[in-house]
């Protein structure tokens, strides 16, 4: 009895731990097992979709916070993005949004087109920044002051997304976004959003289809406190991939119904 028993138990461990194993396969987002029946929808060489498939993923799908502690909850995720959380509390929900898309363009050498604008509405742009401007609060608004020297480096760009995310949020990022009129359009890179304190907001990671037109997608997050960027579990369904919404949206930490959006950069 003693030996079934330790081998029940063994058998046990084995199973909790393959659920934080990665598919050996899937060592990047566009790797990622699709659902039978789907192919990926095809994307554009050097599109933000594109480049958000080659996003890498984790060996395994243990979430830590910025602070090296293990996420409470380890249930919602089935991936981890291997991306810099960064070592403060800032990488939250519209955080990671702002992160994946200024990552995207600082890496396609695009430094023009990265900016943001925080919740009072002051834009921060990355070429102002790197040419010696720093935001500052004075009263209740950002103000704009040339007071470092110009700078183009990697810790450059990592100071400029650390001010963005301390200054804005998801209420500045869903002014900043375009919506998505016609769901059924959804595409990498679109952004569910609900604008508030809190609010939240999730990133479509990578979308397929099948033969009838059907869609499925795939869904990135942060959370608070800052965390590991994740790949959602979707609670409905036995599988990462989702299914386009009816009125709602149930993602395992957070439902977006009345006020949310599907918006895109």
């Amino acid at each position: 009895m003693g030996y079934l028993h330790l081998k029940g138990m063994k058998i046990a461990l084995l199973l909790i731990c393959s659920l934080f194993v990665i598919p050996a396969a899937a060592q990047t987002v566009g790797a990622w097992p699709l659902p039978a029946g789907f192919q990926r929808m095809p994307q554009s060489p050097g599109s933000f979709g594109a480049w958000l498939r080659n996003v890498p993923l984790k060996k395994t799908a243990t979430v830590y916070l910025f602070n090296g502690e293990k996420k409470r909850n380890q249930s919602a995720q089935v991936a981890v993005l291997d991306i810099s959380t960064g070592k403060k509390d800032l990488q939250q929900c519209a955080d990671a949004v702002m992160r994946l898309y200024a990552e995207y363009l600082y890496a396609n050498k695009k430094y023009g087109q990265i900016m943001f604008n925080a919740t009072d509405g002051t834009p921060m742009d990355y070429g102002a920044w790197r040419q010696g401007r720093r935001w500052k609060l004075r009263g209740n608004k950002l103000a704009g002051i040339h007071s470092a020297a110009p700078c183009d480096t990697r810790a450059c760009f990592d100071e400029y997304l650390e001010t963005v995310f301390t200054y804005a949020g998801t209420i500045s990022l869903k002014k900043q976004l375009q919506p998505v009129r016609n769901s059924a359009d959804i595409r990498p890179g679109d952004v569910f959003i609900e604008s508030g304190s809190p609010g939240h907001a999730v990133i479509v990671m990578d979308v397929a289809v099948n033969s009838f037109g059907e869609k499925r997608f795939l869904l990135a997050q942060s959370y608070m406190p800052a965390q590991d960027m994740h790949l959602l579990k979707n609670p409905s369904a036995a599988s990462a991939w989702y299914a386009l919404p009816g009125n709602t949206l149930r993602t395992p930490e957070w439902t977006f119904g009345n006020g949310s959006a599907l918006m895109r950069f």
